[in-house]
């Protein structure tokens, strides 16, 4: 028998934490709560976790500081950020900083509730495949979310993984900007093209040999990205 899904809920306004535990809870998951950015880095690290749901407004810790500590430190748990703010700069600095989705409060369960599946299912999809990846001295293990330049580890992002991997799926064509948005974030959401750009940029100052000059990932002028042959 598998053991069932662990989401870690950080959040600092107890209601609403409990409200997450118990509906989370009725749909099978178990649900750990952190009450402050701290403690959640904490517990984050500590590991264990399949899916993060990480408030923006937190005491000690906010948590895009607590996103992007744990992105550097090489965590690639799935992060649904929890914001009360409306402005699309929030919501694009949280994804550029590697969280996963976001949802604006106030939200319905419904909702929350379909976000944690489409993440998780990304999860589990960029988890089987493609396989293994190598280009000159570049080996991406994506089943095993492990990255080599020269011999030396390279951390990735989940999102990195899941953008390579679209190219990496579609060899020889052009992929435009929406339709990796659709592969690498899901369906539904809604990104701007300096999300996606940003990403990618990121994704080549890992990988390429001379981003400047990027083989592997190679943008088309005006129609989008393609894996370089």
């Amino acid at each position: 028998m598998s053991s069932p899904t662990r989401i870690l809920v950080v959040e600092d306004e107890r209601a609403i934490a409990v409200g997450l535990q118990d509906d989370l809870a009725a749909e099978g998951y178990d649900v750990a709560v952190a009450a402050d950015g701290i403690e959640g880095e904490r517990a984050a690290r500590a590991g264990g976790f399949d899916l993060i749901l990480l408030d923006l407004m937190l005491p000690n810790k906010d948590g895009l500081a607590v996103c992007r500590a744990l992105r550097e430190s090489g965590v690639r748990t799935p992060i649904i950020m929890l914001t009360a703010r409306a402005q699309e700069a929030d919501k694009i600095l949280g994804l550029e900083l590697g969280a996963d989705d976001y949802v604006t409060k106030p939200f319905s369960s419904r909702e929350l509730r379909a976000r944690v599946r489409a993440v998780l299912r990304r999860a589990a999809d960029a988890a089987a495949g493609p396989g293994v990846f190598e280009r000159g001295d570049l080996v991406v293990d994506f089943n095993r979310y492990e990255t080599r330049r020269a011999g030396q580890s390279v951390a990735l992002t989940p999102t990195e993984y899941r953008l390579l991997a679209a190219l990496v799926r579609h060899p020889g064509r052009v992929l435009s900007v929406s339709e990796l948005i659709d592969l690498a974030w899901g369906t539904g959401i809604a990104l701007t093209d300096r999300v996606v750009y940003t990403h990618v940029n990121n994704l080549r100052a890992k990988i390429e040999p001379d981003p400047s000059e990027p083989v592997i990932v190679v943008g088309v002028r005006g129609v989008g990205y393609k894996l370089g042959e």
